[in-house]
């Protein structure tokens, strides 16, 4: 085999080789390098939290990651549903009929709560609380029992506890519905990543990603690199699609393998459809981009209640345009923007898919 041939070193190539060679020696003098993404894994919500940080020193960024997870460990303290907390006394007062003096915070997650019920037509009801507990997902421990027997599920429905029943009067929190019992966990994932962000934002950061557990909200992007994000596959291992971030943006999942028992070879999830009492049918996963965490969270659970039938009109008023919901045969079904962003992973040959506007 011959040799290579010899490239010809002309001055203009000497000249510049020497000063990228001089400016690497003195960036490493320096002690100066490229801006890193600082990643760190805390546990906080009751999930691992990966916060990712671009362009800061370590300093600043191990800094930040101490103030958003102080911040959520303190939603998820005070909102918890089933361990003594705020919301569980907000809950004891409405049971027994009596007014709730709200501070701020907890009336804007209260009226945010109330809003996104109301445009979901309460598909979305974090009112429901005592049909959750009733399915045993009031507990840290999945349930292994059979599933509540029918006359009590449907008591619960024909009690019509929802949003609506809440009076909040400036910050008097009431309700004319003794069977509501507030539970936050559609929403407070999404409300905590955004009051996370917040707290990046007011510490100079505009580089980072949040992601609890896979619901995540990013911000900026990593030396004009977009974020590249994956989604679960509701049934393998792996991803079933990829995407990019643009700017600010929130993708959270509802899926039907978060949290489920299963009986008699059925599977009963914690996603309760408030119009049947059980576990919604239908549907595998939502996937939905939007810029606000809260609502993405609270507008994914809202679409997977409402299934292949019913997706469309639901997200059109809950005001979602990005969306991907796999239903139980697997079918993939998107919004035209939605598969302008997403790269599937799988065999699109075995696997049908529609789009719709």
């Amino acid at each position: 085999m011959s040799p290579l041939p010899r490239q010809r070193l002309t001055k203009r190539s000497f000249v510049n080789f020497v000063v990228i060679f001089f400016s690497l020696l003195f960036l490493s003098a320096c002690g100066q390098r490229p801006p890193q993404v600082y990643q760190q894994q805390v546990l906080a919500l009751g999930t691992l939290v990966d916060i990712s940080i671009y362009g800061v020193d370590e300093e600043q960024a191990a800094k930040a990651v101490t103030a958003v997870s102080n911040k959520m460990e303190a939603i998820h303290h005070n909102w918890h549903a089933w361990q003594p907390s705020k919301l569980t006394y907000i809950n004891q007062q409405l049971a027994a009929g009596s007014t709730v003096t709200l501070n701020p915070e907890q009336q804007q997650l209260i009226q945010t709560g109330i809003t996104l019920a109301k445009k979901s037509n309460d598909l979305f009801n974090p009112a429901a609380g005592k049909l959750i507990a009733l399915w045993g997902f009031h507990s840290d421990e999945r349930p292994d029992s059979a599933p509540p027997a029918a006359s009590d599920i449907e008591a619960l429905v024909q009690a019509d506890a929802r949003m609506s029943k809440l009076t909040l009067d400036g910050n008097q929190l009431g309700s004319t519905n003794p069977a509501v019992m507030i539970d936050v966990g559609g929403y407070a994932k999404g409300y905590a990543v955004d009051q996370g962000i917040a707290a990046l934002r007011r510490m100079g950061i505009s580089n980072a990603i949040i992601n609890a557990g896979g619901d995540l909200r990013a911000i900026g992007d990593k030396g004009g690199r977009p974020w590249r994000i994956g989604i679960r596959h509701p049934r393998q291992p792996g991803v079933i699609a990829s995407l990019e971030t643009h700017g600010d943006e929130s993708i959270f999942t509802s899926g039907d393998y978060e949290r489920y028992f299963e009986y008699q070879g059925q599977r009963f999830h914690h996603i309760i459809d408030p119009r049947t009492g059980r576990p919604a049918q239908g549907t595998r996963s939502v996937t939905i981009i939007h810029k606000d965490a809260s609502t993405a969270d609270a507008a994914a659970t809202a679409i997977f209640i409402a299934g292949p039938t019913l997706w469309r009109e639901t997200a059109r008023a809950m005001g979602i345009k990005e969306v991907m919901l796999i239903d139980a045969t697997g079918t993939i079904h998107m919004t035209e923007a939605m598969s302008q962003r997403v790269h599937l992973n799988i065999d699109t040959k075995t696997t049908k898919t529609i789009i719709v506007p």
